[in-house]
């Protein structure tokens, strides 16, 4: 039995000590690798411990500041898996005071193709440090991408739709491009919803159906006298006169605009039918003078594809 216990230690011991590579003079074994991914893993670990603590956080106390919290907790989790690699590292006798060897090798990997991966990563980090987007935020890109900010991540950051899409959305667009952020630093926002009635409606008929569309809508913001809800007339068009109900928003219906939007014109439609107020529609009128020396009725006639009947006289005695 202790000769089996010894041939079994044996056999564990050689699949331990198999070496893989060299690295700065030192070897890497199986059991090295064990200790690296098990230090790793305990920081991983570790690191989402604190990321769940801090979302509890948030939950408890609706007061924090959400992406704050959020910032912290990405930090402390790149910062803790640093720390992992470097001291999992470390425990196979990898010496880091002679950092040429890692900064070349780091600059051999970008030239590679790891140009785009580092590049976003750093954005990721610019954009965590300035806080000009944070998780919560409604924003909307200059490719057509709109939605709330759900993650910030090394490589991208999620974006999930009004229609519940998540958006994956490289970092570097953040940096690049130009961002519309709703909900920066004020929650309220305001919309301008354009309509038009017909000519010689009277004008303070629709501005009282407007407003009451506005207060019939659960989206207008209430409370707030200098941002009470108007209505701009804003053009004489060809068959309409053109009117915008310019409103203020909630917080929260500043993250739906398409939903909000169509819930104003609902309401503006129906103010407007029950008043009576036509909804016009473009119209155009033709006249024919003349065609081919044919008179204006045979003209017509020819244009739409009608048969002209002639009246014929009855035959004389």
């Amino acid at each position: 039995m202790p000769e089996r216990l010894v041939a079994l230690w044996s056999a564990v011991h050689s699949v331990l000590t198999i070496e893989f590579f060299s690295m700065g003079g030192t070897s890497v074994t199986s059991i090295g690798v064990v200790r690296v991914l098990f230090v790793v893993g305990a920081a991983a670990l570790v690191s989402r411990l604190v990321r769940t603590t801090l979302d509890r956080v948030s939950a408890r106390w609706p007061g924090t500041d959400r992406a704050a919290l959020y910032t912290v907790g990405r930090m402390a989790h790149y910062v803790l898996l640093a720390m992992g690699i470097s001291l999992g590292l470390s425990t196979i006798g990898v010496d880091f005071t002679n950092l040429a060897v890692v900064l070349g090798a780091l600059g051999i990997g970008i030239g590679f193709g790891l140009q785009d991966i580092v590049a976003n990563f750093i954005a990721g980090l610019v954009i965590l440090f300035e806080r000009h987007l944070r998780v919560g935020d409604f924003i909307e890109l200059e490719s057509g991408v709109s939605g709330e900010v759900r993650e910030i991540r090394i490589r991208a950051t999620r974006v999930a739709t009004n229609d519940n899409i998540d958006i994956l959305v490289p970092n570097l667009e953040f940096v690049r491009g130009r961002v519309v952020n709703w909900t920066l630093d004020e929650g309220d926002r305001r919309i301008r919803v354009p309509f038009g009635v017909a000519y010689g409606t009277d004008k303070d008929a629709v501005r009282a159906a407007a407003l009451e569309a506005a207060q019939r809508t659960p989206h207008t913001l209430q409370g707030r006298p200098e941002r009470r809800p108007q209505v701009w007339l804003v053009s004489l068009g060809d068959s309409s006169l053109d009117f915008e109900l310019v409103v203020w928003l909630t917080p929260e219906a500043g993250k739906r605009p398409s939903l909000v939007h169509a819930d104003y014109l609902w309401e503006i439609h129906s103010a407007l039918v029950e008043r009576g107020i036509e909804i016009p529609f473009p119209q155009k009128d033709i006249h024919v003078r003349s065609l081919l020396g044919l008179d204006q009725d045979a003209a017509l006639a020819l244009l739409t594809g009608r048969r002209i009947t002639t009246p014929t006289r009855p035959p004389e005695a």
